[in-house]
Formats: C-alpha cells, sequence, structure tokens
C-alpha cells in the first residue's frame, strides 16, 4: 500500500505572515502601513479641500463680477479664509495704499502702482499654492521609497530563510515557503504604500496646477480692473 504522507497545513494569511515575521520584517510592514495610512490620509483631505476651495473661488469670482463695488466687497472678503478672497484682500490692500493714502496734491505713479499690483498678487497666489502643497512631498517620497523599503524587508526575509533551510538540512516546501511569503509579502506592502502614494501625488498636483493657473487668471482680471481705473483717474 502507498505510504501516506502527513502534512501540516501552514497559515499564509497576512495576519499570520506577520506574526511569523522577525522583528526586522516587522518593524518594515509596520512601517509601511503607516507610510500607508499617512498617504491616504494627505489624500483624502488635500483632495477634499482642493474640491471646496475650487468650489468656493468659482462662487466668489460670480460675485466679483457682479458687485456694485471692489470697496463694498473689501470687507466680506476680508472675513473669508479661501486663497480667492484673500488674493483679493492683498490686491486692494496694496491699491489703498497706493491711491487712497497718497500724499495730498501728489501725482500718481502709474506704472508704480501696477508694478506693486502685480509683484504683489503674484507673491500672494505662490504663498496659497504653496500652503496647499506643503504635505505633497511626503506623498512622493513615499511613492519613491516605499517599494526600496518592501524589498529591504524582503531580502532580509529572503536571508532568514535561507538561514532555516541551512539550520534544519530540510529543504521541503513547508521549511521554505514560510519565510519566502513573509519576505514577499514585505514587498507586496511596499507597493500597497508606494502605488497610492504616486497616483494621489500626481492627481492632487494636477488639481494644484489648475487651481494656481485659476488664481492666476483671476489676478490678470483684478489687475486689469484696477488698471482701467487707474487710467481713469487725474493726477
Amino acid at each position: 500500500m502507498p505510504a501516506v504522507v502527513a502534512t501540516t497545513a501552514v497559515d499564509m494569511s497576512p495576519l499570520a505572515l506577520f506574526w511569523q515575521a522577525d522583528i526586522v520584517v516587522k518593524l518594515v510592514m509596520l512601517g509601511l502601513i503607516a507610510a500607508s495610512v499617512a498617504s491616504w490620509a494627505i489624500i483624502l483631505e488635500r483632495g477634499r479641500r482642493l474640491s471646496a476651495i475650487n468650489a468656493q473661488a468659482k462662487a466668489f469670482e460670480a460675485w466679483f463680477w457682479k458687485a456694485d463695488s471692489l470697496d463694498a466687497m473689501y470687507d466680506p472678503a476680508a472675513k473669508a479664509s479661501h486663497p480667492s478672497a484673500r488674493l483679493f484682500v492683498a490686491g486692494m490692500n496694496e491699491w489703498r495704499r497706493s491711491i487712497l493714502n497718497r500724499r495730498a496734491g501728489s501725482g500718481i505713479d502709474r506704472e508704480g502702482v501696477r508694478a506693486r499690483l502685480t509683484s504683489l498678487m503674484g507673491v500672494a497666489t505662490a504663498r496659497e499654492i504653496d500652503a496647499l502643497g506643503d504635505r505633497l512631498n511626503l506623498l512622493a517620497t513615499i511613492g519613491s521609497v516605499a517599494p526600496f523599503v518592501g524589498l529591504f524587508g524582503t531580502v532580509w526575509g529572503i536571508m532568514r530563510s535561507f538561514g532555516a533551510i541551512a539550520a534544519s538540512q530540510n529543504t521541503s516546501l513547508g521549511v521554505v515557503a514560510p519565510g519566502i511569503a513573509e519576505a514577499l509579502f514585505a514587498t507586496a506592502l511596499g507597493l500597497f504604500a508606494a502605488i497610492p502614494a504616486v497616483i494621489g501625488y500626481n492627481r492632487l498636483l494636477h488639481g494644484l496646477g489648475r487651481l494656481e493657473a485659476r488664481l492666476n487668471a483671476f489676478a490678470e482680471e483684478f489687475h486689469g480692473l484696477l488698471s482701467r481705473q487707474l487710467d481713469a483717474m487725474e493726477g
């Protein structure tokens, strides 16, 4: 009669692979899980924020073109907290300093006023974009580093498997499989952290670029409106 070979089932679930791993691979896995959680938090928070800012910018621009006067918009805009309103307030502050507070009897330096408005609104736009993009570098870092961290865990796990083979003098699948599975699981976690981070980074960067273009377009229109008012002034 053929001999019956007794086999013991090896648990290959992700949780079991984690608990079976040694301390180095466990630290790698925990670090990659934490990186994945951080990247998803940034993606969701920045995605919602960019969506809300675009909606606010659209509403503000519609209000801007329907307003009776720029001065009437100033106080409500000063209380708002979105980039379009802050850009408007920055431009109005420079306008008031240049025009309304000039010395009595002095002429208006039109080119100087235009240059200052252009510079100040450019700085205001750059500041807003920089504030919104301050966490994107973390996504880029996770996307580029996580696969290599996972690869480190893989190499370490395979080295551990070879050590187990050498110690037991047994090359059966039951001896080799757990260590190799742990190693490959570390690679999978590295990709699990990196892929969403790269996709999220590219999507958020694209959204940030569109918002910057929108703010620049609004700044140009606002600057053109102030420039026309400046041409209509005497002095």
